[in-house]
């Protein structure tokens, strides 16, 4: 007798490739349906359409003699026996996470591994690929929106996440922190913001609120290119444009000179490795709302860290421009986040990701000791939605006083609070720019030459940070960020 793929146990290697063929023949039947429909008018039939629909991942953990042996990883694990289920989108750009996952799963504890079709249709603008355009005057968005799967707001959001999501008995529990529509309707959110696709994206991400270091990324990306050692493959850039090993200076040159950045609101470069393990620069802008926007977007590719490398004020007499902050703890005046992690829970600072950026400082500036702690200073950062706060200074002092700051800013919060909320390792380290309190403010000149003097050594610990992180292997995924009822998946 022959066995039905779609309901045998598979191996994990197995479960993403029928994962794939099921995904790759769904949108497939939408992509045609929807060619005919734009050409000839012609809708597709309910027995099409139930064809539109994402593979759904179950995995099954029965309980036979004593749990696995304790691991202090902080994921890949079981609440409780049961059945565990995820509809999946995109799995060939999900490949080697989806991988890592079950196989834990299944050789840890025994799990079984199901994939099959779900009932959750595939919202029709998900399929359409960058620059192709369905509309026409036979075919309004009103038109498609009627024959088609469209997506639907009531389907879209963060209920695991955010520990809203209700058990029931005889309702299997969640697999992972996002589902299918979650995750195309952030996927096609980040190509619009930062004009990268997002397979391109990396998983180690530096998150800034000047241009200046995106341009500093793009020098040092060219220069690790130019290192045949480097591990270093290629630098992605806004719309496609793409620099390779092999592609010589003057051509590299003009490739990014045409790119056109300036077109997108948020826009990303991405230098990547032989290894899958590459670092994303995004110019994130200024202020809490950018913040949380690109971070709900980037956390359904389950990135292995972010960091905010900005620009902040000092609140201290003893600071100096270009002395720089490692936030310890966050005093949350951003309110964007008020309701989903109220400022009574607190945000803690994450051991191997604060290491990491002390000692990356250390080494890019070559001092330790007193000395190094004479740049960095450690201490909580104030994260406002305000930029003029300082006008409503007498108001605010008495608080910031309260929180011993040490320095302003208003993106760090916010960023910190989505990583725990998100379950992404996070971390902040901030230039001291200005001293708003001492008489130091921003004008033109002196900023121009103070921006020219620090953006590439801060940078550099950036990176050096990151790449402390990634010769880790994981330990930065911190318990911290996990509950007692997390989905399995990290």
């Amino acid at each position: 007798m022959s066995v039905n793929p779609e309901n045998s146990f598979l191996a994990p290697q197995q479960a993403v490739v029928r994962l794939e063929e099921l995904y790759s023949a769904a949108s497939t039947r939408l992509r045609d349906a929807l060619l005919r429909y734009v050409e000839t008018g012609v809708p597709p039939t309910a027995e099409e359409r139930a064809g539109f629909c994402y593979p759904l991942l179950r995995v099954t953990w029965e309980l036979r003699g004593s749990r696995p042996s304790a691991t202090r990883r902080a994921w890949g694990k079981f609440v409780s026996p049961g059945v565990y289920e995820v509809t999946v989108t995109h799995p060939e750009v999900f490949r080697a996470y989806l991988i890592e996952q079950l196989g834990i799963l299944a050789e840890e504890w025994g799990a079984s591994i199901e994939v099959l079709p779900s009932r959750q249709e595939i919202p029709y603008p998900y399929v359409i690929k960058p620059g192709e355009r369905f509309l026409n005057s036979a075919a309004q968005p009103a038109d498609l929106a009627y024959h088609f799967p469209s997506p639907m707001l009531a389907e879209i959001g963060d209920e695991v996440a955010d520990g809203t999501w209700e058990f029931a008995p005889g309702r299997a529990r969640p697999l992972a922190l996002f589902d299918a529509p979650r995750v195309d309707f952030s996927l096609k959110r980040l190509a619009h913001y930062t004009g990268m696709q997002p397979d391109l994206l990396q998983p180690w991400v530096i998150l800034t609120n000047y241009y200046r270091y995106m341009d500093q990324f793009v020098r040092w990306g060219l220069e690790q290119l130019a290192t045949p050692d480097s591990g270093y493959t290629a630098l992605a850039l806004p719309e496609g444009g793409m620099v390779t090993r092999d592609t010589p200076p003057a051509e590299a040159a003009a490739i990014v000179a045409a790119c056109p950045w300036e077109s997108y609101q948020m826009p990303a470069y991405s230098l990547l490795r032989e290894d899958g393990q590459g670092t994303t620069i995004v110019n994130i802008g200024v202020g809490p709302s950018n913040a949380k926007n690109i971070t709900d977007h980037l956390a359904v590719l389950r990135p292995s860290c972010w960091l905010m490398v900005g620009h902040c004020g000092g609140l201290r007499q003893s600071q100096k421009l270009g002395d720089y902050v490692l936030a310890h703890g966050y005093l949350r005046r951003d309110r964007i986040l008020d309701d989903l992690v109220p400022t009574d829970i607190p945000i803690p600072a994450l051991a191997e990701v604060q290491s990491a950026l002390q000692e990356a400082a250390g080494a890019v500036i070559r001092d330790a000791g007193d000395s190094l702690k004479r740049r960095l200073r450690t201490g909580t950062v104030v994260t406002y939605d305000d930029r003029n706060w300082e006008m409503r200074w007498s108001k605010e002092r008495h608080v910031i006083n309260l929180a011993r700051a040490v320095a302003v800013d208003m993106e760090s919060g916010t960023i910190a609070a989505q990583g725990y909320r998100l379950r992404v390792p996070y971390g902040t380290l901030l230039c001291v720019s200005d001293k708003p309190l001492h008489g130091e403010i921003k004008l033109p000149g002196s900023a121009a030459v103070f921006y020219g003097q620090t953006t590439s050594e801060h940078l550099m610990i950036g990176l050096a940070a990151l790449d402390r992180l990634r010769g880790q292997g994981g330990a930065h995924h911190s318990r911290k960020l996990r509950s007692f009822d997390e989905p399995p998946f990290r």
